[in-house]
């Protein structure tokens, strides 16, 4: 029991930690491309340590390599639009659009896989495109971060959906690791298209610092600690924890800039539908399946 408890607490201080990633991507002033770009190279160059303190196979082959290199350019584009949104609008904004992943997941999930759309997705998806409307009527001025915010849980749909099927051969750590160094190819080649290499790429010492808090702790060490955890815990407990993301990002986006982060009552209306709908799916999930397998035990 002490043990699980253990487990639950290291998995709140990992989300928590994600959320931070928000509040960060406020804080360090270069670009989003910029920032990926550092970010990806931080985080990918401490896995490599890690996988080599701890002795880790981390060996693909070359199809396996080549998914993942090419899986690792949408996670950039994932991360290149978040970071973009949070600083067209707000981390609120930014954290809260994400959410919509929940949505993009129920609808391009089986167009991967032969699962139908259930009636509760359905709903699922009615409900956090009611609260999106509601941000756009209410946060005319954040348009631009808001479209970002959307795209970047879009990506973020696709490639957790292409990872569901990745995890079943490779460690989630080296899937990762793999995606990672991917994602910093892409940037990287997307910078010399654009002559994107320029002094703006130059940092002061808080964007080093932060970005080493970013890159280290806030990717690899995090995600490293929510994978081990997460095996030891129920799937339904892990999505419930982590569905608290955007709200630790929000409580200390508002903590930490204040007034800057101080949303309309429309936007906060939406907001909640959104939170309340990601964090009440997998209850309601749970309870239909335990209800139908009930009711194939004892027809």
């Amino acid at each position: 029991m002490k043990i699980k408890l253990n487990n639950v607490l290291i998995l709140h201080l990992t989300v928590f930690v994600w959320g931070f990633t928000a509040i960060l991507g406020a804080l360090i002033s270069i670009n989003e491309t910029h920032l990926t770009w550092y970010r990806v190279l931080i985080a990918f160059s401490s896995l490599y340590l890690w996988f080599k303190y701890k002795k880790i196979d981390f060996r693909v082959n070359k199809e396996q390599f080549l998914k993942l290199f090419l899986t690792g350019g949408i996670v950039g584009l994932h991360w290149i639009l978040f970071f973009g949104s949070i600083k067209a609008s707000t981390v609120s904004v930014a954290m809260v659009c994400l959410s919509s992943l929940t949505l993009f997941t129920a609808v391009l999930e089986p167009l991967f896989s032969s699962k139908s759309v259930s009636k509760l997705e359905i709903l699922v998806g009615f409900l956090i495109i009611l609260g999106i409307y509601m941000i756009f009527k209410f946060e005319t001025e954040y348009e631009t971060g808001i479209i970002m915010g959307i795209s970047s849980a879009f990506c973020a749909s696709i490639f957790s959906i292409i990872n569901s099927k990745q995890v079943k051969n490779r460690a989630a750590t080296v899937i990762t690791y793999y995606e990672l160094i991917g994602a910093f190819c892409w940037i990287s080649f997307y910078l010399l298209l654009t002559n994107g290499y320029t002094k703006a790429m130059i940092l002061n010492l808080s964007d080093i610092i932060y970005l080493l808090i970013l890159g280290i702790i806030c990717t690899s060490v995090a995600y490293v600690a929510g994978v081990m955890v997460m095996k030891e815990l129920s799937a339904f407990r892990v999505a419930l924890i982590t569905n608290l993301e955007p709200v630790y990002a929000i409580i200390l986006a508002l903590f930490i800039f204040g007034k800057d982060e101080q949303m309309t009552n429309g936007f906060y209306a939406g907001a909640s539908i959104i939170l309340a709908t990601i964090f009440l799916y997998p209850i309601v999930k749970t309870r239909l399946e335990k209800r139908k397998l009930s009711k194939n035990l004892h027809p």
